[in-house]
Formats: structure tokens, sequence, C-alpha cells
């Protein structure tokens, strides 16, 4: 993956950034809603991972929750899991950069709706997910993604979500790149607290849908640590998905200290 020197972040790109090698993790990401709020830098901060901080577009960050379908996850190249690999989920996620200048995804939660990959998940690469009761159900020209969380909580914190997609982006704004073009997620995967990793991933470049958000009524933003986001998002989008890999996690290198 490339990286730039003196802590500035690398370039945004709609597309990878370099070969991946063997992958760790396949899987595909369908029916993606991604719904933007803009948020103080300050508010970020405190919850990213040791050696990031705050990726921002002309001086503001952003959390993101996006609701989708995980389908047919496989590890180190076996084919993907028919249901245990395939399940809706929702995540809040905010944006980073370390001092390598790699930006990246940092998952405040991610609800799911099978506990056993849940579980795995939590225990191997300490990710904060939820098993939670969820749904995806297109009717017509909507999507709606709810979820109800069930361990380990809080309990009950719930979310439902409407959207109507409309025509494709024949060419997404400089922002919709920033904020669907990540190419890894910044995280404590392995060793402890104060462990930071970065995990890689590639995929084919985003088909994005402009779309109308019809309903939105959410607990996870305030759950994830950012109880102070409200109002409508300012940037709403879809798209049918992509087919994903992941690499092996790096860890984090020396280096100077990241410049957002």
């Amino acid at each position: 993956m490339s990286t730039t020197e003196h802590g500035r972040p690398e370039p945004v790109s709609a597309e990878p950034p370099g070969p991946l090698g063997r992958p760790l993790l396949t899987q595909q990401w369908l029916d993606l809603a991604f719904l933007h709020w803009e948020v103080d830098p300050a508010e970020v901060a405190p919850l990213l991972p040791p050696g990031t901080v705050p990726d921002t577009f002309e001086g503001a960050a952003h959390v993101g929750l996006v609701p989708f379908r995980m389908h047919r996850v496989g590890w180190f190249g076996l084919p993907g899991l028919p249901y245990l690999g395939s399940f809706p989920e929702t995540n809040v996620r905010l944006y980073a950069v370390d001092g390598q200048g790699r930006r990246g995804v940092v998952f405040r939660s991610l609800d799911a709706s099978r506990l056993i990959p849940v579980a795995v998940a939590r225990a191997l690469f300490r990710l904060p997910y939820v098993w939670s009761r969820m749904t995806v159900v297109r009717s017509g020209d909507t999507l709606s993604y709810t979820s109800t969380r069930r361990w380990p909580g809080p309990r009950g914190t719930a979310s439902r979500i409407t959207v109507r997609p409309g025509e494709r982006i024949a060419e997404p704004t400089a922002l919709e790149h920033f904020l669907t073009a990540r190419w890894g997620m910044h995280g404590t995967f392995f060793g402890g607290r104060t462990s930071h990793s970065y995990l890689p991933n590639v995929h084919p470049r985003w088909p994005l849908h402009r779309a109308e958000l019809v309903e939105c009524e959410e607990e996870l933003i305030g759950a994830a640590g950012l109880p102070g986001v409200s109002g409508p998002p300012m940037s709403v989008l879809y798209s049918p998905g992509v087919p994903v890999r992941f690499g092996r996690p790096a860890r984090r290198r020396p280096g100077p200290t990241p410049t957002p």
C-alpha cells in the first residue's frame, strides 16, 4: 500500500493504491447505504487508536453510519460461507490517518446478526462487533435496514434506516470519494490496547448512487461515543456493492507524528 513521508496523508484515490498479495479474508459488501454527518475533529480525536489523528476534509471530520449486507465471508482464499458468512451488518465509523500517511476507517461499532462471527471477530481481531437482531428489506424502490442489539449491548439500542436509491453518479465529488474510498482500517487488532495495526483491503471502484433518506431513527451513533450528532446527514449515498479482499495486518512502523 502506498504511503507518504513526514506523516502527510496519502492522496485520496477511487482505485486501490497497490496490490494486496495473498488475502487473509474475502467477502462481498452488498446494498450499502452511506450516511455521513460532519463532526468536530476535537470530538473525534479521543475515540481513535493510538498513533492516528482525525482525517479531515476542508477542516471537518465525519462520522458514518453504514448499513449493508455482508455476503460469503471466506478465509485464506477458501470459498465464502453461505450461512455463517452472510448476514446484515451496520457499522458506525470514523476516519483517521497514521504516521505513515495511511488513510483508513476506524470502527466504533459493528452490529451483525450472526453470533459466531461476532464472537470470533471480537476475540481474534478485537473489533467492536455486537450481536443484533437485524433485517434488510427491499420494498418497491426503497431499502430498509433495521437493527436491535442483543449482546453485549447496550441491549435494545436500535436503528431503522430507509433509503431510496437514485441514478448512478457518473463522477463522484471529492468529498464523496473521501467518504467512501478507504483502503484499510486502523485498530488494535492484536496485542494490547496501545498496539496499533493497519488492515489493508482492495476492491473495485465503488459504483455510487445518490439516495434519498426516507427514514432515519437511530441510537447507534450516540452509543458509539458521539452523542452530540443530530439532524439530517449531510451526505446520503447508495451502492449495490463490491467484492472485497483484506490483507494481513501491518503493525505501526516508527514514524513522525501524523498530520491531519
